[in-house]
């Protein structure tokens, strides 16, 4: 953390944020869908004929000024041979639940923003080992291999500059920022690129001298006060890189699990038996940070192997059993004679909570399941 920060708030943890922000989703899952688009300008949006609105374009159509939230006559006249395909926002949010469920195999902090985005909070996280970058890097390898799409990232200490980077390298890129390279990426920063500056107040700053955050340091919070409210205060914190918001999950759970890559490969059954009481004990650990609306029906095993192949192996269950999980580590392992790279953990819940899932259902599937 910078020198500043320290002082503002010397009570501020040093988080590990990742702030993951899908290429120009709704056009590239309809690429996606359809290869034969990819080299041409797409968009996805209303009808230009009844005063449509574009909600996306991928990035040929952006290099003609095609932007989102354009009206679509607008877009075309700028690119003539531009594709506006409907949206399908139902097929939208089954991506964005593939997506998310990724998440939530690094960490349980996880902050929606939209359906293509995201913050992650793995401070505490032991995946990848307990690095922020190479988890960064896996979930984009992940989203990339298993959804068909890319997606951008941006790590740092904090919400602000974790959102900032994540735009920094786009399309399918990352940026990291360390703690102490926070103070001198933010002096650079216009201070368009603060959250919650827009053209009027851009301006009402431009018209003050203040082009970038450096500039905007030369003032005094009580000045930034007076002439922003209580927007001053924000100003004068972000633009030294100052942000001490928690990542809030917003999003009911399904499952949690725990998992290790291990710097050697595990080969044989024994070799990977050997490790199930320690993933357990961390399981069981975080089980207990679970509320207990939530009701464990299904126990879950993964396998990475040498090759990169993954599998996996599940049955109904309620206790965390170590023969009932090395029963499922059997089941994988037989599915392939290559080495283990990575083995993990976990469980697969009911939410109480929600009124619409069968949960006595569930329950009677998985107590069948053990007989």
């Amino acid at each position: 953390m910078n020198r500043e920060a320290s002082q503002l708030d010397p009570q501020a943890p040093q988080r590990k944020i990742i702030h993951l922000d899908c290429d120009c989703f709704f056009a590239a899952v309809e690429i996606r869908d359809d290869p034969s688009l990819a080299e041409l300008p797409v968009a996805v949006g209303g009808d230009a004929e009844r005063r449509g609105v574009l909600t996306t374009a991928n990035y040929i159509a952006r290099t003609y000024g095609v932007r989102s939230a354009m009206p679509s006559a607008h877009a075309r006249r700028l690119c003539p041979g531009l594709l506006i395909i409907p949206p399908n926002f139902e097929k939208y949010r089954a991506v964005s639940r593939q997506i998310r469920a990724i998440f939530y195999d690094y960490t349980d902090l996880v902050e929606p923003l939209s359906l293509d985005e995201a913050y992650l909070d793995v401070t505490e996280s032991t995946v990848c080992r307990g690095s922020a970058t190479l988890i960064a890097r896996d979930i984009r390898e992940r989203v990339r291999r298993e959804i068909g799409i890319t997606i951008s990232a941006g790590v740092a200490p904090n919400k602000f500059v974790a959102k900032v980077a994540s735009d920094w390298n786009k399309p399918d890129g990352e940026c990291v920022v360390l703690p102490e390279e926070v103070d001198a990426f933010v002096a650079a920063l216009p201070v368009k690129r603060i959250y919650g500056v827009g053209k009027a107040t851009a301006e009402r700053l431009q018209r003050m001298g203040v082009e970038n955050c450096a500039e905007l340091r030369q003032h005094t919070v009580f000045d930034l006060t007076e002439k922003f409210g209580r927007f001053g205060q924000r100003l004068f914190e972000l633009c030294r890189g100052i942000d001490t918001r928690a990542v809030q999950p917003s999003q009911r759970r399904k499952s949690l699990s725990v998992e290790r890559t291990y710097a050697e490969d595990l080969r044989g059954f024994e070799a990977c038996r050997r490790q199930l009481p320690e993933l357990l004990l961390t399981l069981r650990s975080r089980l207990r940070r679970v509320d207990e609306d939530y009701l464990v029906t299904k126990l879950h095993l993964k396998l990475k192997f040498a090759d990169f192949q993954l599998t996996s192996a599940e049955c109904g269950g309620r206790e965390l059993q170590e023969r009932v999980f090395s029963e499922l580590l059997e089941e994988a392992l037989g599915r392939s004679d290559q080495p283990v790279r990575l083995l993990g953990v976990g469980v697969r819940f009911v939410d109480l909570r929600d009124q619409a899932n069968p949960a006595q259902l569930e329950l009677f599937e998985s107590e069948q399941a053990l007989t």
